[in-house]
């Protein structure tokens, strides 16, 4: 059960990070998910990521909405900060995390249910605001906690485990995140860890509001023929546009990467996101282009995987505001509360 905590012994032989933490510290509780949930692997991913990273993970606020994808926080990162909000009023509530606390690193987890229906607004100003954040949505194309419903991401024509037929038009968060402006904007698919990981990892490190669409089958669910969200259906129509690989800007000497072989893209604080393309015509630093080429092969059938666009100059919601560079969790209440007289130079400044 999930308030059933992992065994705390450590094997003398783990391997430790740079930071002195083994990947087992790294995880949370028992997961209570269905066994091969997609879900799971994405937590794995999560998990893999930071350990790379050499994330303290108590410098790490994770937070969720409501539903099977929001359950997942509890099955990594245990020790680091957690807050389950509202159905579909995680972005906002991370928003006012951000803004009091500058200094840690905001990871929201959501599904399609959470994001593509009750919290489609909150998604959409989380994007155009620039929040910086890691905002994974974890897509399996159905209500899992209410029987397998068809969510807002269904594709027209997909077929439910009894038989119906989705008539609705899909909503695509992919689409809507690049229109919206968001500076990082990435597919994967939970039974690919080795791209997944990766995207994790950039999205973690990006300057701006970071967005990655994971499709993750529901076994219970949508995993039957007729589904496009199924395992067989996404492995037999990936397009994968790039292979990717994270480099941490410390470790890595650029100078020797031959010309035309990959795309170093430096990030807001110094780190470099690798990608390898395999399609020599395809330039992830083109926002309509991006669009245009995953609607060309949604058409096609074909689900694109992969870094599809990234802004390396990306700014986000506090420099847009100028906010101090000092929490202001950190400060005290005469900062905070300077006064009337100050009070008054500000209005008298506005008029």
């Amino acid at each position: 059960m999930t308030y059933l905590a992992k065994p705390r012994l450590r094997h003398p032989t783990l391997a430790t990070n740079k930071v002195g933490y083994t990947r087992r510290d790294y995880e949370g509780k028992i997961s209570t998910l269905c066994a091969g949930c997609g879900h799971d692997s994405i937590s794995a991913a999560i998990i893999e990521a930071c350990w790379e990273l050499d994330i303290e993970p108590h410098r790490v606020a994770k937070l969720s909405g409501i539903g099977c994808s929001s359950k997942t926080p509890d099955y990594f990162l245990g020790a680091s900060h957690g807050f389950n909000t509202v159905h579909g009023r995680m972005p906002s509530v991370l928003t006012g995390a951000n803004l009091a606390n500058r200094d840690l690193l905001y990871l929201g987890v959501s599904g399609d249910g959470d994001s593509a229906s009750i919290g489609l607004g909150q998604f959409a100003h989380a994007m155009r605001r620039g929040v910086r954040m890691a905002y994974i949505v974890e897509n399996n194309g159905v209500y899992g906690l209410t029987k397998g419903q068809f969510s807002a991401t269904a594709d027209q024509g997909s077929k439910s485990k009894k038989g119906v037929v989705n008539t609705d038009s899909p909503v695509d968060l992919v689409a809507m995140a690049l229109q919206l402006g968001a500076s990082y904007v990435g597919r994967g698919f939970s039974g690919n860890k080795a791209q997944l990981v990766p995207l994790i990892k950039g999205a973690i490190s990006h300057g701006g509001s970071a967005f990655i669409d994971v499709i993750s089958p529901c076994v219970a669910f949508n995993n039957h023929p007729g589904s496009t969200k199924s395992y067989d259906y996404v492995r037999e129509h990936n397009e994968a546009v790039s292979r990717i690989d994270f480099i941490s800007g410390r470790d890595e000497i650029v100078a020797d990467i031959e010309p035309g072989e990959v795309m170093d893209v430096r990030q807001h604080d110094g780190t470099l996101l690798r990608l390898r393309s395999l399609h020599p015509d395809y330039n992830p630093g083109d926002r309509y282009a991006a669009m245009a080429y995953m609607q060309r092969h949604h058409e096609m059938g074909e689900v694109v995987t992969g870094l599809l666009y990234v802004d390396p100059l990306a700014t986000d919601l506090h420099t847009a505001l100028n906010t101090s560079d000092q929490s202001l969790n950190a400060m005290g209440p005469d900062q905070l509360c300077p006064g009337a007289m100050a009070l008054e130079r500000l209005n008298a400044s506005l008029r």
